[in-house]
């Protein structure tokens, strides 16, 4: 049996966050608040459908919905205002991890294949009313698409027998007994709606009993407790923080046991401050945050290496590490320069002098200049690669694909585009 997901939802119109698909039940709190307090309390992903009216409205909705998935660490399938390939893309580029198409409509049931050869059947969920549709469309929903999202909680005994691919079920309120009932369905994947939203702080205690009643679901807990691991004399442990995609040493900081309890069930570093003497969460201030990915005990259980994804820099300095003070380096030139290190640090370097520009800086008079100047000088740049190969001089292809590689990094940070979207999109063909 799969583990069952818990799957938080919200509406988005107008920069607004709705609770139902209509628009018409408005949640005053901000939606990214509102995320980030459905990623605290043991949701595993958030369903959220744009309602946007026209192109404009859309494009609002699409930041608010990229700083959510910025500041939440669980997953995001993303929904809404879709007529062609581009629109799924962007729903992607903004961090999705999937995006859901609404079967209701036909424009977008037609895009399934397209789309689905293009990213990834991976990225792609069918959003599903009607569930004869689980019939007629069975072949393409199997081929295609990685799970249904059930929008008629009254048919989802029968979807859960007719669905070719796993069903997660949007319900109302309902008992107890019925939700356990729901969740042992060998085919629902997980449940969302109403039911979730609205016992958001209960998820915890729902997980628990589903256990009891031999229901897999995800488990935020630790291997090891905090009185496990070995403490020093001021009680506390200290963490080794490591960027999960550059492998680079960002930061040391230290735990007690409410930051290594917080952060097991935030999902973002959390640390005991000695300075101040009271807990802090990476980023609150800054906005700099950091997802954990692994947490790891030495030998000695006495270090813990926590591996992250860092939003923005890690240092109060504004440098993306806290170790930049070279003391000596004998490294060879070959492990300096390990391909995919170098293209994340430049982009690092390149990012952070658009958040903290510095005077007398070429990467900041690109942007100053703005979109126009940056697309002319990737043209050029481009340009000179093409003559360069004409050369026979191998060198001197090598020096325009590196000027054309650091323009193109430019590009990539004023769009929003990241290194991992990027290499994500190459996988996937």
């Amino acid at each position: 049996m799969n583990t069952k997901k818990f799957m938080a939802c919200m509406y988005l119109k107008n920069e607004v966050a709705y609770q139902d698909r209509e628009g018409t039940c408005r949640i005053e709190e901000t939606p990214v608040a509102l995320a980030e307090s459905y990623s605290e309390n043991e949701c595993d992903a958030i369903y959220v459908g744009l309602l946007s009216e026209n192109d404009a409205e859309h494009e609002k909705d699409l930041d608010v919905l990229r700083e959510i998935c910025q500041n939440t660490a669980i997953p995001v399938i993303g929904s809404g205002h879709i007529f062609r390939m581009e629109d799924v893309k962007k729903l992607l580029y903004a961090g999705c991890q999937q995006v859901m198409l609404d079967y209701a409509d036909p424009v977008q049931l037609e895009l399934t294949k397209e789309v689905s050869l293009k990213f990834g059947k991976e990225k792609i969920a069918a959003g599903v009313a009607d569930i004869s549709l689980l019939e007629q469309e069975k072949e393409l929903l199997k081929e295609y698409t990685s799970n249904v999202f059930l929008f008629c909680p009254g048919a989802t005994a029968e979807a859960a027998l007719m669905s070719p691919v796993p069903v997660v079920t949007f319900l109302p309120e309902v008992s107890l007994e019925k939700l356990i009932e729901v969740l042992s369905y060998a085919n629902i994947s997980g449940i969302s709606g109403k039911l979730v939203n609205e016992n958001i702080t209960e998820i915890s205690a729902i997980k628990a009993l589903c256990r009891e009643n031999k229901i897999p679901v995800e488990d935020r807990g630790a291997a090891y407790a905090f009185s496990d691991l070995k403490k020093g004399p001021d009680g506390l442990v200290p963490v080794v923080v490591q960027d999960v995609k550059t492998d680079a040493v960002l930061m040391v900081a230290y735990m007690n046991e409410e930051a290594y309890n917080q952060t097991l069930r935030t999902g973002r570093m959390t640390y005991y401050s000695r300075s101040r003497s009271e807990l802090w969460l990476k980023g609150e201030t800054s906005g700099h945050y950091q997802y954990v990915h692994s947490l790891t005990a030495d030998c000695d259980l006495d270090t813990i290496l926590a591996k992250v994804t860092q939003v923005g820099a890690a240092c109060h300095t504004g440098s993306y590490s806290c170790f930049f003070n070279e003391i000596q380096n004998r490294s060879s030139k070959q492990e300096a320069h390990n391909p995919m290190k170098v293209f994340e640090e430049v982009f690092s370097v390149i990012e952070d002098r658009k958040e903290h520009p510095k005077e007398g800086s070429y990467t900041n008079y690109l942007f100053d200049k703005g979109i126009d100047k940056i697309l002319k000088k990737v043209g050029e740049e481009a340009t000179e690669i093409v003559i360069a190969a004409k050369n026979p001089n191998p060198n001197e292809i090598k020096y325009e694909i590196a000027d054309f590689l650091y323009h193109m990094m430019v590009l990539m940070a004023e769009k929003g585009v990241t290194w991992e979207e990027v290499t994500t999109e190459l996988a996937n063909r």
